[in-house]
């Protein structure tokens, strides 16, 4: 998997990394027991510091989608495909929330959003 980093993105780049590392899993493109380069190795390649690349690493392992072993490196977690439990749910609410305000603020008919989440959901499982 190659991460298409973009300096020029409002996102920060610790983001960037997170955000595709995420849908790298969610595309089956990254498989559980995945090995992911090394901090250094990561930063080096993409041409960013390392302590951003440990920023975007230190998140992810905090949500459960990586290993960080000193002998074996970083690796996708074994249970990175873990159902959705009630504190997701709610995460998942509160970070959507203001994408769904502005939707309604700009008058997207519900079915339009309906339509758009199914397709960028079904894009993710590869359907």
């Amino acid at each position: 998997m190659l991460l298409q980093i973009d300096l020029q993105k409002e996102e920060p780049i610790y983001m960037q990394i997170v955000h595709q590392i995420i849908e790298g899993i969610a595309k089956n493109e990254l498989k559980p027991g995945d090995d992911l380069p090394s901090v250094r190795s990561l930063g080096a390649d993409i041409g960013i510091n390392f302590h951003t690349v440990n920023k975007a690493y230190q998140i992810l392992k905090q949500e459960g989608f990586i290993l960080i072993h000193r002998q074996k490196g970083v690796v996708i977690h074994p249970d990175a495909a873990y159902l959705a439990n009630a504190a997701y749910v709610e995460k998942l609410k509160r970070d959507i929330r203001p994408i769904i305000a502005e939707a309604a603020a700009r008058n997207l008919p519900i079915r339009e959003m309906e339509k758009l989440v199914e397709t960028l959901y079904n894009e993710m499982k590869g359907e």
